[in-house]
């Protein structure tokens, strides 16, 4: 998981199977992405991490 909200995150979302963009992050970095979350002021890492290991499964 990679979360992020400029270009230079780009690489990095590339290199894992989960990116979160940040709210406030531009519409080009939005589009690469799984999935957006909450605004840098709105907690919004916090919030991301919450959501993925709310789905979380650890396999058997």
């Amino acid at each position: 998981m990679a979360i992020g909200d400029s270009n230079n995150d780009l690489s990095m979302f590339q290199k894992v199977g989960y990116s979160v963009a940040m709210g406030n992050a531009k519409d080009v970095i939005k589009a690469v992405c799984t999935t957006t979350t909450l605004k840098n002021d709105e907690n919004g890492v916090a919030y991301a991490i919450y959501r993925y290991m709310e789905n979380f499964e650890v396999p058997k």
